[in-house]
């Protein structure tokens, strides 16, 4: 198995920006949905961004946001990959001149591989926890076993994820990647240096 990707979402802070490339994200995620504790402004995400070394994937994570609030932000703000976790179609999500990866709230029931062959042109699929009128961020895991084989796209894997239990979900789901951002928080917003660290170090020992 080649080595699984991981995302450190809902960075508010430089210093826990810093922290997540220092323990090896290969990502960090910044969250422009005005409802989240983890918001962020055009500006916080800027002045950050500036400060990253090379070859780290920056995300900006949106939810139902209007094609004009998204073309402000784009133009301001250097994002390398677009993530998308309310109701866009594949149509919403493409056009911008970027990469995007759609969010599936998971429950039994869903026809998760469907789901993924609505979006032909995302670079990847990420899965978490749905939970009733909530888009994401809710530290809540899902049953793993929905998530069928030989999906159309690369997972993402979310929701719920903790240095504790990533090493299993790897183990069981296979995915591409994984993506936190409560699991490794000392309150919301603000993360936990040391956390972020075994998180890293448990997804790179698991592959």
């Amino acid at each position: 198995m080649s080595a699984v990707r991981s995302k450190i979402c809902g960075i508010t802070r430089i210093e826990d920006a810093l922290a997540a490339v220092e323990a090896g994200a290969d990502a960090i995620g910044f969250v422009f949905y005005a409802k989240s504790p983890r918001a962020v402004t055009f500006q916080q995400a800027r002045d950050i961004i500036k400060l990253l070394p090379p070859f780290v994937t920056t995300v900006g994570l949106f939810v139902n946001s209007s094609r004009c609030e998204l073309g402000e932000l784009l133009d301001a703000v250097p994002l390398d990959l677009l993530q998308f976790h309310g109701d866009e179609t594949a149509a919403e999500c493409e056009g911008w001149h970027r990469p995007y990866i759609k969010a599936l709230r998971v429950k039994a029931g869903d026809d998760i591989a469907a789901a993924c062959d609505a979006f032909p042109s995302a670079s990847g699929i990420l899965l978490d926890a749905y939970v009733e009128g909530v888009p994401g961020g809710t530290g809540e895991a899902f049953d793993w076993s929905l998530i069928p084989q030989g999906l159309s796209k690369p997972i993402i894997l979310a929701g719920g994820l903790t240095p504790d239990n990533v090493a299993e979900a790897i183990a069981r789901v296979r995915p591409y990647a994984v993506d936190v951002s409560g699991g490794v928080e000392a309150s919301k917003g603000i993360k936990d240096h040391a956390k972020i660290q075994a998180f890293i170090k448990a997804v790179r020992s698991s592959t």
